[in-house]
């Protein structure tokens, strides 16, 4: 596999986004999620999932240059539309509005209606811990999730981001409702793999580590069977109240028509309760102690290690996605 230097992915992008009209400085910020979350090893949202994106551009599902309005406001609450705008300006711009609110109230919520899919939601809280805060966020999807129980999709893979600050590493959890999401179901198939553990059926209903099975079946497993279930159903509507936009029933099954999602952004500033800065300690204790076990490593710690290895050796690429890139951002 192929390794490109991470200026060279972030121009190229860059060109592709700006050959399609989008706004420099947003085209910039756009394309720097994008090579970041390349960077950090989450290739399945990262270059691999771009032409995906520019489909739902060219097809009217995405506005590329609407931006979110706020909708009506309570103290630390605001509901905001995000007007079918990208996806990932749309959270970037969410979680930054929860940020202030924090630093004003202690804790601020955005809920946001009407805005597409927000690629890595890790994004987001990377951004969190980066301001020094805790970061929590969830979107509703598309139907692509069978309830327990059932073999139809009905549960959108509703992926949940906690973040917490700590200087030694952030710790950020970000998960889908599944043992493997779409995404990596996609990666593993790209490259030949099966999964390491069960991911879920096949068209015999049969459990299988075959992710082409999984993907051909749309039979994922959620994460601890009926838990995973009722904890997708919950945070469906949870976004969906809170937003007052639509809920993953409502929402087009078709990956290239996917848009109108509702999702929520919650930042909690602990200097508004952490006056002797206790919280890193606090932080660190737990870490040191979790990690007395051999070979246990905490949510996010790879990512820090993948991203200074990728930034010191170059970012590998699949060869059909880094040719359709550059076949993008030389058009014209």
């Amino acid at each position: 596999m192929p390794r490109v230097s991470y200026q060279d992915l972030f121009e190229a992008l860059q060109s592709a986004l700006l050959k399609l009209g989008i706004e420099p400085a947003r085209a910039s910020l756009c394309a720097r999620l994008f090579a970041e979350t390349t960077c950090d090893g989450v290739y399945s949202h990262g270059l691999n999932r771009f032409s995906l994106f520019v489909r739902t551009i060219l097809n009217g599902t995405v506005n590329i240059h609407s931006q979110p309005e706020l909708v009506t406001s309570s103290g630390a609450l605001e509901r905001w539309d995000g007007k079918f705008g990208i996806g990932n300006l749309n959270a970037y711009q969410s979680m930054g509005r929860a940020i202030e609110l924090a630093r004003r109230h202690g804790v601020g919520c955005v809920a946001l209606a009407n805005t597409n899919h927000w690629m890595r939601g890790g994004s987001y809280g990377w951004q969190a811990v980066d301001a020094g805060q805790i970061g929590i966020c969830w979107t509703n999807t598309l139907a692509n999730l069978p309830p327990w129980g059932a073999s139809d999709p009905r549960l959108g893979n509703n992926p949940l981001v906690i973040a917490v600050p700590r200087p030694e590493g952030p710790v950020v959890l970000d998960m889908a409702m599944s043992q493997f999401s779409y995404g990596q179901l996609s990666s593993f198939q790209m490259r030949g793999k099966q999964l390491p553990v069960i991911g879920g059926y096949d068209l015999k209903g049969q459990l299988t580590q075959d992710p082409g099975a999984i993907e051909e079946s749309k039979r994922p497993l959620p994460i601890g069977y009926w838990k995973g279930s009722g904890m997708a159903l919950l945070l469906d509507l949870m976004a969906t109240m809170l937003s007052g936009g639509q809920a993953t029933h409502q929402i087009p099954r078709n990956p290239e028509l996917e848009n109108g999602l509702s999702q929520t952004f919650i930042a909690i500033n602990l200097a508004a309760l952490d006056q002797n800065n206790m919280a890193a300690q606090i932080a660190d204790q737990i870490i040191e102690s979790l990690q007395t076990s051999e070979g246990v490593r905490y949510p996010g710690q790879n990512v820090l290690k993948t991203r200074r290895e990728n930034l010191e050796e170059g970012i590998p690429v699949e060869q059909s996605a880094w040719d359709e890139l550059r076949s993008l951002s030389s058009e014209g």
